[in-house]
């Protein structure tokens, strides 16, 4: 999840528990009334929480398994790379030896 996300579902949770407070206070209903529907409130801000950190896990795992299978195909492109770039420079050096045993060769 980030910041701003995260930043975002504080402001909301705080929102909803203010409310609750203040629908407590001006509540005209009996005690009984108001605790059972404050038990509601939490329950349902209970029940919110659950399935937005449920929702941010999975979104988080999804990233998280994005992530690691880009690094595997960029990991692959660069082996790859460095495989091509090896052959390269094997096979300069083979021209270079070459080069230098016929040169050695007519030299003597």
């Amino acid at each position: 999840m980030s910041n701003n996300s995260g930043n975002t579902f504080l402001a909301v949770l705080s929102g909803v528990l203010i409310g609750v407070g203040i629908g407590i206070l001006f509540a005209p209903d009996k005690g009984s009334k108001t605790r059972e529907k404050f038990k509601d409130g939490f329950d349902d801000a209970k029940n919110d929480l659950k399935h937005k950190l449920s929702n941010a896990k999975n979104d988080l795992e999804d990233t998280y398994e994005d992530l690691v299978s880009n690094m595997n195909k960029k990991a692959e492109d660069i082996i790859s790379i460095l495989e091509e770039k090896l052959a390269e420079l094997k096979n300069q050096n083979a021209t270079l030896k070459n080069k230098t045993s016929s040169t050695s060769k007519t030299n003597s």
